[in-house]
């Protein structure tokens, strides 16, 4: 596995456009400092989107970041659909959501088990190898 990729979920995004949130400055720090190469998927771009529905601006800078180069964004296809459906089932008992699901997809995808999340779940979750996910933000920036 790549050490240098990560992949960013929902939680780090909306807070680094809303400074009023509780994690804001721990994702700006996180990534001011950071040397990973970011990865997202469609999904989380959606929830964002979603959560970040309050204010117009937000979202225009939040897809002008991304257009910007500051994240690489996952395709998906038909194959990652059918992973995406084993996790939801896996770990329906949390439940996982889509957003999650891609995230875990698309670390394995990639060849890392980097993640950047503020959701406590990805402590439960785990690499199609069982692999313990590394989460970036909590091992950088306590929040």
């Amino acid at each position: 596995m790549d050490s240098i990729k990560a992949v960013i979920d929902t939680g780090p995004l909306v807070a680094l456009f809303d400074s009023s949130d509780r994690h804001f400055k721990a994702s700006l720090d996180f990534i001011r400092h950071s040397e990973f190469k970011l990865y997202t998927t469609v999904p989380v771009i959606t929830e964002t989107m979603f959560l970040l529905d309050f204010n117009i601006n937000a979202q225009i800078d939040f897809l002008s970041w991304i257009y910007s180069g500051a994240l690489e964004v996952s395709e998906l296809n038909q194959n990652d659909l059918k992973r995406i459906i084993h996790l939801m089932k896996k770990y329906h008992e949390l439940p996982m959501d889509f957003a999650d699901a891609s995230v875990v997809q698309t670390c394995e995808k990639i060849l890392t088990a980097n993640v950047v999340t503020l959701d406590s779940d990805f402590e439960i979750y785990r690499y199609c190898d069982r692999t313990k996910f590394r989460n970036m933000v909590l091992l950088h920036f306590k929040t």
